[in-house]
């Protein structure tokens, strides 16, 4: 089974080919410019590494939030539509899942986080008990502080809004924060990929209808002002 995973939901555009036996290709870069602008081509370049035409492909997966409400437009609208031209299934995976999964041998409490501007976070806390990902809070939003609260054992975070306030976690919690090098905060389509393999095995059937954004936090919407 071949399965075609990206995401643009926060400040990385990737995506990957990947199998049962691992992965085809992948490219995971640093957005320079729009997602819009950057995906299909990302999407292109995997696919022909592999020499893979996009009706070859067996299913596709995709980051649904929490990220960029304007990245995760793109990626879902981008995986909607490429699900109903080649008519093949489409599932999407919590980005904070998607991180907690990057570093499942941790061993420790793991916290995502991926930035949500405004000088907050989204976020949750986890751990993996066997193969299995324990969820201890909800996904949450809300100030880096209030993220780490209560935290009373080595915790190790991840994302790009970790890595952004790393020195207010670590002034917080000293030796408990943890964190991976600094080029293993950014989602990878990689991984995307094969939690979504598994998804589409337990539902070859999941169709492009079933994929809505999570944002968590409302979009602001703000009035005119009158002149």
């Amino acid at each position: 089974m071949r399965i075609l995973a990206f995401d643009t939901a926060a400040g990385h555009c990737s995506a990957a080919v990947v199998t049962p036996e691992g992965v085809l290709a992948e490219v995971n870069e640093a957005a320079t410019e729009s997602h819009s602008r950057r995906l299909m081509e990302h999407i292109c370049e995997v696919l022909s590494h592999c020499g893979l035409a996009l009706s070859e492909i067996d299913g596709l997966a995709v980051t649904h939030g929490p990220g960029s409400f304007t990245g995760l437009r793109i990626a879902i609208s981008t995986a909607k539509g490429l699900a109903l031209a080649i008519g093949k299934p489409v599932v999407s995976l919590s980005t904070l899942r998607v991180l907690a999964s990057q570093v499942a041998d941790a061993g420790i409490l793991i916290s995502p986080m991926l930035d949500a501007r405004k000088g907050e976070v989204y976020f949750t806390r986890c751990r993996f008990s066997g193969k299995d990902l324990i969820f201890e809070t909800a996904e949450s939003v809300g100030p880096p502080e209030v993220a780490v609260a209560g935290i009373r054992e080595p915790c190790l975070f991840i994302g790009e809004g970790a890595l952004r306030y790393a020195e207010t976690i670590r002034r917080t919690l000293g030796e408990r924060a943890r964190f991976p090098d600094s080029r293993d905060h950014a989602v990878r389509a990689s991984v995307v990929g094969f939690l979504g393999l598994e998804q589409i095995r337990q539902n070859p059937g999941a169709e492009p209808a079933s994929l809505v954004p999570v944002y968590i936090r409302g979009a602001d919407v703000r009035k005119p002002s009158l002149p």
